[in-house]
């Protein structure tokens, strides 16, 4: 049947998602993609929202803008989606704002703390996680409060390392550090050499990394191979898992700031829900990615319940912003017509022995 409003049909909601589901940052978009499906999967056997089952179309961008464009458009106008949801990345979720911008299509839940996601505010994006801006602050906090003012940045060279790199920039001004050392890496490239042999010689106290798993992890190897004894600290896009995975022992003690509880906690209702999930689905471990995937579909979710049986993409826009200090199974979200930055949240987590995560 013809939609009377798109992406809702009398038995279906379609959402639309771009991510990264090849390349070297595969399992960021695998991860996001896999926990919202979780919740999603969790809400249809329930019966779905409002007599509706959701049905997510994912379509892989490689980690790049212009394909991460190109998907939006389709998306938006052959698929015909009700909202675009769970996007992974900085460049690719800035490539896909003019699109559903002019196109008026809500925008949730993007796995991004890109300061231009969030300023100047716009009506179609929420934002589920905290900020880069949050979780720099937390970082540089961490490291001032135990002496630590030698401090590096490596970071990506794009819209997402520079995002990163303003809130460290924000969060040493504040506190009167200056940067000892900075350089970068290209996107899906892990071409870390030159990177290395600046940032070594500097003989930082610890460096702050604002990239994705592969070039963190060729990285954080290359500078202990120069002999650096410095501390890593990576923003939660780093992808914790895979870089768990891809360092191995040397991984042990690599900090990464995290924008969602601890998955392995049963303290939070969103947690134990979560590992519900996972363990009757057949995985074999949790993740942070994949806990930040299904919290955000908890969150698209809650929105489209609250718009009722004739859902369009105004009045989801509208339920969304009336969760106002909404708690998210022990997970605050706040909305109101004029803040879409649902959290603040930012815990910081380090590597230990066999690539298992501790608080």
């Amino acid at each position: 049947m013809a939609f009377a409003e798109p992406g809702v049909s009398d038995k279906e909601i379609l959402i639309g998602q771009s991510a990264a589901l090849s390349g070297p940052a595969k399992e960021l978009g695998t991860e996001m993609r896999s926990g919202a499906q979780l919740y999603f999967d969790q809400v249809n056997a329930g019966g779905g929202v409002n007599g509706r089952k959701i049905r997510m179309i994912s379509l892989d961008d490689g980690y790049e803008p212009e394909r991460a464009a190109a998907n939006t458009r389709k998306l938006i106008e052959e698929e015909k989606v009700l909202a675009l949801f769970g996007y992974v990345g900085t460049p690719t979720s800035l490539a896909a704002l003019p699109v559903f911008t002019e196109a008026k299509v809500p925008f949730v839940g993007a796995f991004t703390g890109a300061q231009a996601l969030r300023e100047p505010f716009n009506r179609y994006v929420f934002n589920v996680r905290a900020s880069y801006f949050d979780e720099t602050e937390k970082i540089v906090e961490q490291l001032s409060t135990t002496a630590m003012k030698r401090i590096a940045v490596f970071y990506q060279n794009d819209a997402y390392g520079k995002a990163g790199l303003a809130g460290v920039e924000r969060a040493m001004a504040k506190r009167g550090i200056k940067i000892v050392a900075m350089d970068t890496v290209e996107r899906n490239s892990v071409d870390v050499a030159a990177a290395v042999k600046t940032i070594a010689a500097a003989k930082p106290d610890a460096v702050i990394m604002v990239s994705a798993y592969s070039s963190v992890a060729a990285f954080v190897k290359g500078m202990k191979k120069a002999g650096s004894a410095t501390q890593f600290h990576n923003v939660s896009f780093v992808g914790s898992k895979p870089l768990a995975v891809a360092l191995g022992d040397e991984g042990i003690g690599v900090a990464i700031a995290q924008v969602v509880p601890f998955p392995w906690s049963g303290t939070q209702i969103v947690t134990r829900e979560y590992q519900a999930a996972v363990n009757k689905s057949g995985g074999k471990d949790y993740s942070f990615t994949e806990l930040e995937g299904f919290i955000a579909a908890r969150v698209l979710v809650e929105g489209l319940k609250r718009s009722g049986k004739d859902l369009t993409r105004d009045k989801l826009i509208a339920s969304l912003e009336s969760l106002s200090r909404t708690d998210i199974g022990g997970f605050q979200i706040d909305y109101s017509p004029t803040n879409h930055n649902g959290s603040t949240f930012v815990d910081l987590s380090i590597i230990g022995r066999g690539g298992k995560f501790l608080r």
